[in-house]
């Protein structure tokens, strides 16, 4: 990363940064930027005040993971709603999904037909709102703390419930994805309720827009080979799409 970066320069990565990964830390960005902690509060408060941004503990999100959002003004709007659709081929009548959060799964579910009938479980109430407006969904809200970072539950009642189930598929988006890292994340609650909603569960379908490819955060959720299904916007045989085929890992 260039240091000395201009502050509209450095404003610009942040918020580019922010909206690739949805969430992301104060430490990650004083990580990127090479500058101090006080450098990225400052921006990150002239951000929250310009509008652009939302400040929660420790870092920043994106505007766009608002309940009050409109789907229109989310990044990658376009691309997350491909990755929608291609969601949609995985359904099938009846079957039991457990369901993460984010803008990418907000355009998923708004996406499910009407008439679709199946049993969805989710940690996250955002989530939960937009599936009401399906009439033949059967919804399950697994309630506990609410984290401020991930907008999901956590906790020990979570996992205790997770542990019970066995769900046909597990429907999840990722802040960061690499061939050879895995699934990463920089919250420690979101990264293991993750992998017990991946655990419960019989596949495992990761939503991820191509920018969020070759990224690493800090803390591991899973390895490629845990993976049943990976879902971007790019085709299935595109170039940046070869190093993550294996034996197990279909890409859509």
């Amino acid at each position: 990363m260039p240091v000395n970066l201009l502050k509209k320069e450095r404003k610009d990565l942040i918020l580019k940064e922010i909206n690739v990964h949805t969430r992301i830390s104060l430490n990650e960005l004083v990580d990127k930027l090479n500058v101090s902690e006080d450098t990225v509060r400052r921006d990150i408060n002239e951000l929250s005040e310009e509008g652009e941004i939302i400040k929660i503990r420790g870092g920043a999100m994106s505007k766009a993971y608002h309940h009050t959002s409109n789907l229109k003004e989310t990044y990658a709007h376009s691309q997350k709603e491909i990755i929608g659709r291609k969601t949609l081929n995985l359904l099938k009548e009846g079957m039991l999904v457990i369901i993460g959060g984010g803008t990418t799964i907000r355009e998923f579910v708004k996406l499910i037909p009407d008439d679709f009938s199946a049993t969805f479980m989710t940690v996250n109430p955002l989530t939960a709102v937009e599936l009401l407006d399906k009439p033949n969904l059967e919804i399950i809200l697994i309630g506990g703390q609410l984290s401020r970072y991930s907008q999901m539950s956590v906790g020990g009642e979570v996992h205790h419930r997770l542990s019970e189930m066995k769900a046909d598929l597990c429907i999840i988006g990722t802040n960061a994805i690499d061939v050879q890292t895995g699934l990463t994340d920089s919250d420690w609650e979101t990264v293991q309720v993750k992998k017990a909603m991946m655990k419960a569960s019989d596949k495992v379908a990761i939503l991820a827009i191509s920018e969020k490819l070759n990224s690493v955060m800090k803390m591991k959720i899973a390895d490629l080979d845990e993976i049943d299904f990976l879902i971007t916007e790019l085709p299935a045989d595109a170039a940046m799409m070869a190093a993550y085929q294996n034996s197990k890992l279909k890409v859509l």
